[in-house]
């Protein structure tokens, strides 16, 4: 099977959107990683959830484990301020977290490999037309399990 019959609607983000607005998006729709596109459909950066978490935690308490054990949640909005007023871009470094993309007509196990090898849970389908870049949508981790594995005979 082949990316473009793999590929589900994914929510997702632009660089030019507010910082906020994609920590929103993570959390309203339970998903395991922000999928960031630029203005123009170029992926920009696939994110996991986990390392979401790690950009709204201050690199303080990062060191010192101690102190989480002491800040309760009334000091955890203080954590979401680092948001204010930052677009996607500004928060999000895409030299840290590179997009896996495929075309619409590579293979489940080119995917594979691919999502293995970034150790990223999704993997997102563009289609490109000269300079218009479209996304079909993303491959997750467990859809390609599903069908690698033919968990559940929808093949």
């Amino acid at each position: 099977m082949i990316a473009r019959d793999l590929a589900e609607p994914y929510p997702h983000v632009t660089t030019d959107d507010r910082a906020v607005d994609a920590v929103r998006l993570v959390a309203e729709h339970d998903l395991a990683a922000l999928l960031v596109l630029t203005s123009d459909g170029t992926p920009y950066a696939v994110v996991p959830g986990s390392q979401l978490v790690r950009q709204l935690v201050p690199e303080y308490v990062m060191e010192d484990p101690l102190l989480a054990a002491v800040i309760d949640d009334r000091h955890a909005e203080t954590l979401t301020q680092d948001l204010a007023g930052k677009s996607v871009a500004e928060w999000i470094p895409q030299r840290i977290f590179k997009p896996a993309f495929v075309g619409p007509q590579a293979g489940a196990l080119q995917i594979a490999a691919l999502m293995a090898r970034t150790h990223v849970p999704l993997v997102a389908v563009i289609d490109r037309d000269d300079d218009v870049r479209r996304l079909v949508g993303v491959v997750s981790a467990a859809s390609l399990m599903r069908h690698l594995l033919n968990v559940g005979g929808q093949e």
